[in-house]
C-alpha cells in the first residue's frame, strides 16, 4: 500500500473499498478491529478457539469484502456477524463447554472480571454458564454482542441482519432468563451493567 499512514486515517468503508484494488489495505482493517474480536471470540468459546474463529473471519471478511455495504462507515457490526457465524458453527463445542463448566465443581476462588483481559469461561461463575447453556442460540448471540462485544442495538441488528426490535425481544428475552438465574449474584448486576445500550 502507497501510504501507511493515510490509510490509517481512512474509515473503514473506505479500507474496504481501497482493498479491492489494494488487497493488503485490508490488513489495516485487520489491526483495527482484530483485538476486540478477539476478546469477544476468548470469552465466547476460550483462547484456543478465539484465534481460529478471529482468523476464519478475517478470512471470510477477505473473500467476501466486495459484498460488505460502504454506506457503512464502521465495519465493526459486519465483522462480528460473520463472527457470530463462525461461532455458530462451533456452537455445539460452545454449549458442551458451558455444561462441563456448569457441572464442575464451584469455583470458590475464580471471579468474574468484566474488565480484565479476556477471563474466558472458566472465569465465569456456574450460574452464569448454565443461564448462557440455556439460552436459545439467537438470544445469546444478541446477550452476548451487547455485553462482550461492546456492540450496540443498532449495531447488533446490521450484524445478525435482524430487525432492530427482534435484538430488543431477544435481548428482554436474555435478560429475564439472565435474572433469574443469578438472583442474589454479583452477576446480576454486572450482566445489567453490560447490557444497558
Amino acid at each position: 500500500m502507497a501510504d501507511l499512514a493515510t490509510a490509517l486515517e481512512l474509515s473503514d468503508a473506505e479500507l474496504v473499498h481501497r482493498s479491492w484494488r489494494e488487497p493488503e489495505a485490508f490488513a489495516v482493517l485487520f489491526d483495527r478491529h482484530a483485538p476486540r474480536l478477539h476478546r469477544y471470540a476468548t470469552r465466547r468459546l476460550g483462547r484456543d478457539a478465539a484465534e481460529d474463529v478471529v482468523s476464519e473471519t478475517f478470512l471470510v471478511a477477505f473473500q467476501h469484502r466486495e459484498r460488505f455495504d460502504l454506506g457503512y462507515t464502521d465495519a465493526r457490526p459486519w465483522l462480528y456477524g460473520i463472527a457470530s457465524n463462525v461461532i455458530g458453527k462451533r456452537l455445539r463445542e460452545e454449549i458442551a463447554r458451558y455444561r462441563a463448566h456448569a457441572r464442575a465443581p464451584d469455583p470458590t476462588e475464580i471471579s468474574y472480571e468484566p474488565d480484565g483481559d479476556s477471563p474466558g469461561l472458566l472465569a465465569l461463575n456456574r450460574p452464569l454458564v448454565t443461564m448462557l447453556a440455556k439460552l436459545r442460540s439467537g438470544d445469546r448471540d444478541v446477550l452476548l454482542l451487547i455485553a462482550w462485544g461492546e456492540l450496540t442495538y443498532e449495531e447488533v441488528a446490521q450484524a445478525l441482519d435482524i430487525p432492530l426490535g427482534t435484538v430488543r425481544s431477544r435481548l428482554n428475552r436474555a435478560r429475564k432468563k439472565a435474572r433469574h438465574a443469578l438472583e442474589g449474584t454479583p452477576m446480576l448486576s454486572v450482566m445489567d451493567e453490560d447490557c444497558d445500550g
